[in-house]
């Protein structure tokens, strides 16, 4: 389980093709205090450390993450890494379980006052998650959701990164076409459910 705050932007620098792949992202995070085994997410995907270094561990994606997730597992990427909550942890964001439900596009990103405004489509079967005011994790990153427009060629959301994420994330170097990333709010996945369930 994660908060989609990040605290580190790793970077890609060794990608190898060994049934699943495995790719190497240096960290500046402790890695003696990370264990063999444990969850990381990257860019918003939760992933197990199956190896490590002095600054750096390693990750084995599978074809079908790969197939999944936006354009991020080549070499050189920068990739936004949270290491997963401990109890008694502060939920600065929301809860993010690392688990992407679809890969949107930015469609633009706009200077506005010292911000940026940035608009992503989502995929159709996402629309009806996003809410106004409602949260969203964006290549792992807790957002909240400024607008929804429900258009002929799909739904678009608007988000505002403010300077102190552009600084702490890979957010800052977003760019219009840049495929990212989304989780939509665990909270809005069960309340579907139950909806569905009441309906019938």
């Amino acid at each position: 389980m994660f908060t989609g705050i990040v605290t580190d932007i790793g970077s890609v620098t060794a990608v190898e093709a060994r049934g699943d792949t495995r790719v190497v992202i240096a960290t500046a995070y402790d890695t003696a205090s990370i264990d063999l085994g444990a969850s990381i997410a990257c860019s918003g995907v939760c992933l197990t450390v199956v190896e490590k270094g002095p600054d750096w561990f390693a990750v084995d994606v599978s074809a079908e993450t790969i197939s999944r997730t936006a354009d991020q597992w080549h070499q050189g990427r920068p990739l936004n890494l949270e290491r997963a909550m401990k109890l008694g942890d502060e939920l600065g964001g929301h809860i993010v379980t690392g688990h992407v439900d679809g890969v949107g596009q930015v469609v633009s990103v706009t200077e506005e006052g010292g911000s940026h405004r940035v608009f992503v489509t989502v995929p159709a079967d996402l629309a009806p998650f996003m809410a106004t005011k409602g949260s969203v994790t964006v290549d792992g990153v807790s957002l909240t959701v400024n607008s929804v427009e429900d258009g002929p060629e799909g739904t678009v959301i608007g988000l505002n990164i403010i300077p102190h994420t552009a600084a702490v994330t890979t957010l800052g170097g977003i760019i219009q076409g840049q495929r990212v990333n989304i989780e939509i709010d665990v909270l809005a996945r069960y309340l579907q459910r139950m909806e569905h369930y009441r309906g019938r």
